[in-house]
């Protein structure tokens, strides 16, 4: 058995180590999901959707290479275990993977762009001895344009 020393890489997660805390990001998967997909150059959003953006099933548009947005959306999938910013907007892009439309394609490379203006953001744990734990929840009941589905969605932490 050999030491390798501190944790940096772990599948996928990079892990930095400093004495008062623990800082894990995904940095590294998300310039190499920019890279591949041409966007290191692309202009960064603040948010990863439009505000009131309802995407449908049976819009109308010109059809997208089905593939490379299935290939995308899966490449998006990972970062979302560290990235609570990015499940949502995830999770409705998911909805269109059988056959997806430009405004579909549209609202993905939109979260690639988010992705970009926030490559480093992550979780930080930190030793706290007194905490108080917080938690949020949200819904929007019946949102789904297609089959009137809510769609719901809740975090917790400790400060």
């Amino acid at each position: 058995m050999i030491d390798l020393g501190l944790l940096k890489f772990f599948l996928g997660l990079e892990v930095k180590e400093e004495e008062t805390c623990i800082f894990i990001s995904q940095e590294k998967y998300a310039k190499e999901i920019l890279k591949k997909y041409k966007m290191k150059n692309c202009n960064p959003v603040s948010t990863p959707m439009e505000p009131g953006a309802k995407l449908s099933k049976y819009h109308e548009g010109e059809r997208v290479d089905a593939n490379r947005y299935q290939s995308l959306v899966v490449s998006l999938r990972s970062p979302t275990c560290i990235r609570p910013d990015l499940s949502l907007s995830v999770n409705i892009i998911s909805r269109f993977m059988e056959e997806p439309i430009y405004s579909h394609w549209k609202m993905l490379k939109r979260v690639v762009r988010y992705i970009h203006g926030t490559v480093l953001h992550g979780f930080s744990y930190s030793k706290i001895e007194d905490y108080k734990l917080v938690g949020y929840s949200d819904s929007d009941w019946c949102g789904d344009i297609d089959d009137q589905r809510s769609t719901s969605g809740y975090a917790s932490w400790a400060t």
